[in-house]
């Protein structure tokens, strides 16, 4: 299961390698900063993201699963200030996890929403003690789980179930293939290529999904063109941490 993402204000791409340069500096770089943006001064063609003394950087951003931001931004529809809401209101604590995908475009949200709001403030006060399978809801297109709890903190908590991540490494290789092509040429010229993967995902990534996930991905070796690959968690953005995964490709 997978806690609910709420909305926050993301890291831009170009705040994360400032950040990440910040980070060489004060770890055996002093006096590192970025020297260049190609990207954004090249008007010919696309172009690498930073260069930073000896550094060529290129940054990609990467869902743990397809579509996830758009399917969380979805879900937030649904769900979003509920929690906040309507705890106050429950005399016990009920978890409510639903599908991960269980919001779909086409379908109408605010009647989801509204249905949703009911059943939570006029149902789950009759529902026994433990956990429900809840089905045939009016105006709610799939089904979801609830647990009811007795508790000194009661509240609502909304969850979604897992998603299946089998095809992670696959969708990693293709997103990170273009980003290597494009540090070829700086490798060339004697740069130490630098790909930056970053994920703000709170819930379903981590270093050990994004260290097997690359292995899988790579399981010959690193990328062309590419000399080191690091991963950004950038899912708290006051405390962003780095962590250097070339050796769970390099072979």
């Amino acid at each position: 299961m997978s806690r609910t993402t709420r909305s926050q204000s993301s890291l831009t791409d170009k705040e994360t390698i400032t950040i990440f340069v910040d980070y060489l500096a004060r770890n055996g770089n002093p006096g590192l900063i970025v020297d260049a943006w190609p990207d954004k001064e090249n008007r010919q063609s696309s172009d690498i993201d930073a260069i930073a003394g000896p550094y060529a950087i290129e940054h990609s951003s990467v869902d743990t699963v397809a579509n996830q931001r758009r399917d969380s931004a979805w879900f937030l529809k649904v769900v979003e200030g509920f929690e906040n809401e309507l705890s106050c209101k429950l005399t016990f604590r009920l978890i409510l996890t639903l599908p991960y995908e269980g919001v779909q475009r086409g379908q109408d949200w605010s009647k989801i929403r509204s249905a949703l709001r009911e059943w939570i403030l006029n149902e789950s006060p009759r529902l026994a003690i433990g956990s429900h399978a809840v089905n045939d809801i009016s105006q709610i297109s799939f089904d979801f789980h609830a647990t009811k709890r007795k508790s000194d903190r009661p509240g609502l908590l909304f969850l979604r179930f897992a998603p299946d991540m089998k095809m992670l490494p696959c969708r990693l290789r293709e997103q990170l293939d273009p980003k290597a092509a494009k540090l070829s040429p700086y490798r060339e010229e004697g740069k130490v290529t630098i790909l930056l993967v970053e994920s703000n995902d709170i819930a379903l990534m981590n270093d050990s999904i994004m260290w097997d996930g690359l292995r899988q991905a790579y399981p010959t070796g690193l990328p062309s063109g590419v000399d080191q690959i690091w991963f950004a968690d950038t899912s708290i953005r006051e405390e962003v941490f780095f962590t250097d995964m070339t050796t769970a490709v390099a072979r």
